[in-house]
């Protein structure tokens, strides 16, 4: 039974020689004299300083051109920035950290602005309309002559021969092309009686007030909510610091791994719990991390006459992150059998 680890010498023996997930380090460690394992045998080629540094450093290279090449990019006959874009996209397939994502995601604010500004020039320069361009496009359509017009009026004559007499035949044959219906005839700037439409009323939508049942009931049920669960975490790293006060008295010479101390073989999300309410103890000084010989993260617990003493400005934290994948990785590389942090529903069997 899990409550009896350290009632006897007994039971002291069988914890020394069979603590669960411990059988995978004294292996490497013993007679067959394979190499001890360290952190950076978990460690792939996408973690790389070498290439991080290159990622990085190409990133910089695409945000300085943005912002040194602006006014050039601005130009409509320009493509530098769709290169850029590109070039991006291609480079976003190297990205593995954190610092890397935060470059991107600068160059994309950077490129989006440029791009906004890009297309409301370009916007801006398609809606305007010159009536004095389309004015002369329309008579060089309709055959306007300005040599003969000038002729005609040297010789007295007048203005009959500015246009052919078929010029507005002509427009009109090349428009009716764009209707199938004979256009309905209306004012091009709008009737001699425009009135502005009346403006519609507003109708004021009463909002319903929350009866005061509902006022009085909810508060009390979110109140209790929270209280259960503080005292479950607390429940929690309560027995968390049992077991590892009790791994620490079966054997204090032998250090006690972190990861086979938190990890359980047979459930990720038990892992994750156990990482978070482990993290409680770090945090008020109840166990304390180290390294070991090999460069592992160990963990003990800290005796209840140090707790005080130690002072909170002595203690560092830090952030611990994994996923199934470093998990399963873990679990293969530790030769991590059992859980050395049972279950709660399964303590009392």
């Amino acid at each position: 039974m899990e409550g009896d680890r350290g009632s006897g010498d007994e039971g002291s023996h069988q914890q020394q020689n069979g603590r669960p997930g411990r059988g995978g380090r004294q292996q490497r460690n013993g007679e067959d004299g394979n190499a001890a394992f360290t952190p950076s045998d978990l460690q792939s080629d996408d973690d790389d300083p070498t290439l991080r540094k290159a990622v990085r450093s190409r990133y910089r290279d695409l945000i300085n051109s943005i912002q040194q090449n602006r006014e050039d990019m601005l130009s409509p006959s320009n493509n530098r920035l769709t290169e850029v874009l590109e070039e991006a996209n291609n480079l976003f397939n190297d990205v593995r950290q954190s610092r890397e994502a935060a470059l991107d995601a600068q160059l994309l604010v950077l490129a989006t602005d440029l791009g906004k500004e890009k297309a409301s020039q370009m916007l801006a320069e398609g809606s305007a309309f010159d009536t004095s361009t389309f004015a002369e496009r329309l008579l060089s359509f309709m055959g306007l002559n300005r040599l003969e017009e000038d002729e005609d009026e040297n010789n007295g004559g007048t203005a009959d021969g500015y246009l052919p007499p078929d010029a507005w035949h002509k427009l009109a044959r090349r428009a009716e092309c764009c209707f199938r219906t004979a256009p309905s005839f209306h004012f091009m700037r709008g009737s001699f009686h425009a009135e502005p439409p009346p403006p519609k009323q507003k109708i004021a939508r009463q909002s319903k007030a929350p009866s005061k049942q509902a006022k009085r009931v909810m508060p009390t049920q979110l109140k209790k909510l929270d209280e259960c669960q503080q005292e479950a975490t607390e429940k929690e790293v309560e027995r968390i610091l049992a077991y590892l006060r009790g791994y620490h008295e079966d054997d204090p010479t032998s250090p006690i791994l972190y990861y086979e101390f938190v990890i359980d073989p047979n459930s990720f999300s038990r892992t994750v719990e156990n990482i978070f309410h482990t993290s409680f103890l770090v945090r008020d000084g109840l166990a304390r991390l180290y390294l070991d010989d090999d460069k592992l993260p160990c963990i003990a617990p800290v005796a209840e006459g140090d707790v005080e003493a130690g002072g909170s400005s002595n203690r560092q934290q830090c952030i611990i992150s994994i996923c199934p994948q470093m998990w399963k990785e873990l679990i293969e590389a530790l030769d991590i059998s059992d859980t050395m942090i049972q279950p709660p529903s399964t303590q009392n069997e």
